[in-house]
């Protein structure tokens, strides 16, 4: 099983606190295949919703095929996920929770088929993204500490 990752929503792990991860298939046109495998697929603004036996990704951006001409397809259409009925009966529990939301993390294929990973999220507050920051430069100065002193032995 071959996995080549085509999209990834790069400040979903910092905007939010990933809970629950879902992997999920997508009902696509032909056009929006032959873009995806060009890679220009962008998941910064989409999001996931749920309407009673079925889930939607909503506002990602598949920019058309140059060559499909007339017959190519809407760039920010709605597409269908899918998703097994238990899966989407505990989207849609999570969803009625305050505060909670589905977020896609990535695209990518698998033997040939576009996968999204799906996940049900809880928004990060200012203080959480400081925290995060902090840690972050934190790490980045303890590496730089390392690879000074290990410069100085030689």
């Amino acid at each position: 099983m071959s996995k080549v990752n085509v999209a990834r929503n790069r400040k979903a792990k910092f905007e939010y606190h990933l809970l629950e991860h879902y992997e999920a298939g997508i009902a696509l046109k032909g056009s929006e295949i032959k873009s995806i495998r060009a890679r220009q697929v962008s998941l910064n603004e989409a999001y996931v919703n749920v309407d009673g036996n079925e889930a939607w990704l909503i506002n990602a951006h598949i920019a058309p095929y140059d060559p499909a001409s007339r017959l190519n397809h809407e760039p920010r259409r709605k597409r269908k996920l899918l998703l097994k009925k238990r899966e989407i009966k505990k989207l849609w529990i999570g969803l009625s929770q305050k505060g909670l939301t589905i977020i896609p993390v990535a695209m990518y294929l698998r033997d040939g088929w576009v996968k999204l990973e799906i996940a049900l999220a809880k928004g990060k507050k200012l203080y959480d993204k400081r925290q995060v920051i902090a840690k972050r430069d934190m790490q980045r100065d303890m590496e730089r500490e390392i690879s000074g002193k290990n410069k100085s032995r030689k």
